[in-house]
């Protein structure tokens, strides 16, 4: 990569006065003591690498000598572009999201930027209050599993660049898992097994991933002689699996597969502590392979989503998106991201019923 020039200081750059003694330096102060512009300054702190090494290094003496850190919230003033990102998640405590906040934030951080992070507790209205907000202070914005109408996440994304996660919105970037070989592997195995009957134990209704899931659940499973039905369940997490025990023992069914892994474990839990015995009198399927998946008793039966993939790869297209002088490798999109089920104890042929 071909490094930057030195910007020279001018007669225009917005240095005069002094600092006050004990008040923080700025990156003016850094400037004027170095003999660079801010800009430059900018460029050395934030992205190292993209101006020659002696400036750099003029540069960093100059900020230690000042004991002066680049503030990424105000980066976007000297040089005209944000060095932030934000990311909106639907819930901090689904450990969905613990992937792919990881490979949203080493992309971003490999690339010189800071990532923020927000939460809409699985509200519309909250993430629409959430994303107003961070606006001003990003360069663009992730909305991971969003629960915002298309006309919410178009006005979002007339204002600064936009890339979706599990949802689609025509005209908007986005990164979608394909989820048709997770669930045709996993209606395959409960076929093989000899079960029936089963039920899918829905999602938020505004989960665009979710409708996505039934309806290819709905799609493949008659196919393949298995019965199907939805069951709607409170919250997409352990309490609300807990809650659909007895609309799933209502419906007959034998297995079940559920929007993600939080309600399988619920459903897991309480039918173990109401006598059931696992998988024999009923077998559990997961989805999205989350953290501690595998430490469940039964280790649980899931549908993986390459969480850490589809992170990166939102980032990936946000630094597009945004215009970043500092682009990620197009060699990942070339890559399809799909699931795959991952087979635990937590699925068995059905035992013969009295």
């Amino acid at each position: 990569m071909t490094s930057e020039v030195e910007t020279p200081l001018t007669s225009e750059e917005p240095l005069t006065g002094t600092r006050r003694p004990g008040a923080a330096a700025t990156i003016y102060d850094v400037a004027r003591l170095a003999g660079v512009s801010p800009s430059t300054v900018s460029r050395a702190l934030g992205k190292p690498g993209r101006i020659n090494a002696r400036t750099q290094a003029k540069v960093q003496a100059a900020a230690d000598e000042l004991h002066y850190r680049l503030n990424p919230m105000a980066s976007a003033l000297p040089t005209g572009r944000s060095t932030t990102f934000g990311m909106l998640v639907a819930d901090f405590t689904n450990p969905v999201f613990f992937e792919m906040v990881r490979g949203a934030e080493a992309v971003a951080a490999e690339h010189g930027y800071t990532l923020i992070l927000s939460e809409s507790e699985e509200s519309g209205q909250r993430e629409a209050e959430r994303g107003r907000r961070l606006l001003p202070a990003v360069g663009g914005l992730v909305l991971a599993t969003t629960r915002l109408t298309d006309d919410e996440i178009l006005a979002l994304s007339a204002e600064k660049p936009l890339v979706l996660i599990n949802r689609r919105v025509p005209g908007v970037d986005s990164v979608v898992a394909d989820v048709v070989p997770g669930i045709d592997s996993a209606l395959s195995l409960l076929q093989e097994l000899g079960h029936t009957s089963i039920a899918y134990l829905a999602g938020p209704e505004r989960s665009w991933i979710g409708a996505r899931r039934w309806d290819h659940l709905l799609d493949a499973a008659p196919p393949r002689g298995l019965r199907i039905v939805e069951i709607p369940t409170s919250s997409p997490t352990i309490d609300g699996g807990r809650g659909s025990l007895a609309r799933v023992r209502a419906a007959g069914v034998t297995a079940v597969v559920a929007y993600n892994d939080l309600l399988a474990i619920g459903l897991m839990k309480e039918a173990a502590e109401s006598g059931m015995r696992l998988p024999d009198d009923l077998s559990i399927v997961g989805f999205d392979d989350i953290f501690g998946a595998d430490l469940t008793a039964p280790a649980l039966t899931t549908i993986k989503t390459p969480l850490r993939a589809v992170g990166q790869r939102a980032m990936q297209k946000l630094l597009d998106a945004a215009g970043s002088e500092d682009r990620a490798s197009a060699v990942e999109d070339e890559r399809p991201l799909e699931t795959e089920l991952v087979v635990r104890q937590s699925t068995a042929a059905p035992r013969a019923r009295d």
